[in-house]
């Protein structure tokens, strides 16, 4: 197994049970604890997937679905030991983005695109999923609000790029990148780091209303 492949089907893992942990806190059925955490896995993959007018992964390899139904099956088996389900599903969620950033952007070198385009391949990889899942729970979406998300992917997007060119192996920079991604959105959440706020204080209430 190649690690590209490796960190995708980690990166399937770690999204199917974000999907499955917010699908259980919000009380959903067996089917729709499977649609959010299917959802998840897979969204962010197959919007890149269409945007590069390549085959979908899941459709072309089934491996992936039945790695999603085990992911699933598992977090639901030990939905009890997860007791600080918030924490579970930040890490699983961290974990998520930071591997399929880099998914995203090695899909991008694949197919020659420019640096940029790779970037926001890999960003999109890494977030659309958990759009998708927050809009089908009735949540706003984690990248729409001021938190330290879709930033954090671009950083190790770019970074990937930068480290390509030291004398480090393939594997170190595909590491490092991820590792970076995961850092900076553990200390945005750590620190209270966010974007800017356009909105006055108080404002954004009656902006809702």
């Amino acid at each position: 197994m190649t690690l590209l492949l490796i960190i995708d089907i980690l990166g399937t893992i770690a999204f199917a049970v974000s999907g499955a942990l917010i699908a259980m806190k919000k009380r959903l059925d067996p089917f729709g604890i499977v649609i959010i955490a299917f959802v998840t896995a897979v969204g962010g993959g197959t919007l890149r997937d269409l945007l590069i007018d390549t085959d979908i992964t899941w459709m072309r390899d089934t491996t992936y679905v039945y790695i999603i139904f085990a992911a699933v099956f598992l977090a639901v088996i030990f939905r009890k030991k997860l007791q600080y389900v918030r924490k579970s599903l930040f890490l699983f969620d961290t974990i998520g983005i930071a591997l399929y950033t880099i998914v995203g952007v090695e899909k991008g070198i694949a197919a020659d695109f420019p640096v940029v385009i790779c970037v926001a391949l890999g960003t999109i990889s890494a977030c659309f999923g958990g759009v998708l899942r927050d809009i089908l729970c009735a949540e706003i979406p984690i990248i729409f609000r001021k938190n330290i998300y879709a930033t954090a992917c671009i950083v190790g997007g770019f970074a990937y790029f930068i480290l390509r060119e030291t004398p480090l192996t393939d594997d170190f920079v595909v590491i490092i990148s991820g590792a970076l991604v995961m850092l900076i959105r553990i200390l945005a959440v750590s620190f209270n780091w966010s974007l800017p706020n356009f909105y006055p204080e108080g404002d954004s209430k009656q902006k809702l209303k």
